[in-house]
């Protein structure tokens, strides 16, 4: 009875712990990531190289079953950067390209989307097309056997 109230009370030490050690860790991944990626800009990196830098580290840092994804990514560097503009005062420059232009994504799924429609209007059109050139085949080959007959086509009936 003993042994089975301290498996009770660890399991529940684990249990009010466990949350704390894996919040403590985003914290100070997404603090660090925005870290690097603020001190790299800031030295005159490109911002790809400075965001893979950054974007490893938190994701390598995040552990767990699921990966961190870069847009969330993006959002944790903004949120310290932001909450910590003291700090980061120099960074603030950079997060633009952290996010990309939305209207210029939403510009491009646009074109793309009319890009397929104008293909699938072509194949309908060319299908339609198809369709009345078989007809019209059908049409003139159906005149044409009932004007000559067998023998009118003979060539040596005289």
């Amino acid at each position: 009875m003993q042994s089975f109230k301290q498996k009770k009370l660890i399991f529940l030490a684990l249990g009010i712990l466990t949350p704390f050690t894996f919040t403590t860790t985003k914290v100070n991944a997404s603090s660090f990531g925005a870290e690097i990626f603020c001190t790299m800009r800031d030295g005159g990196n490109d911002h790809e190289s400075s965001w893979d830098a950054a974007y490893s580290y938190i994701k390598k840092q995040k552990g767990g079953l699921f990966k961190v994804s870069p847009k969330n990514a993006a959002a944790q560097i903004t949120e310290t950067v932001i909450r910590e503009k003291d700090k980061f005062s120099y960074c603030i420059e950079y997060l633009d390209n952290l996010h990309p232009n939305r209207q210029l994504i939403r510009d491009l799924e646009k074109e793309e989307q009319r890009k397929i429609q104008e293909a699938k209007e072509r194949e309908e059109r060319k299908k339609r097309l198809e369709k009345e050139l078989e007809e019209t085949n059908e049409e003139i080959n159906g005149e044409f056997n009932e004007e000559f007959t067998d023998e009118t086509l003979e060539r040596y009936n005289y």
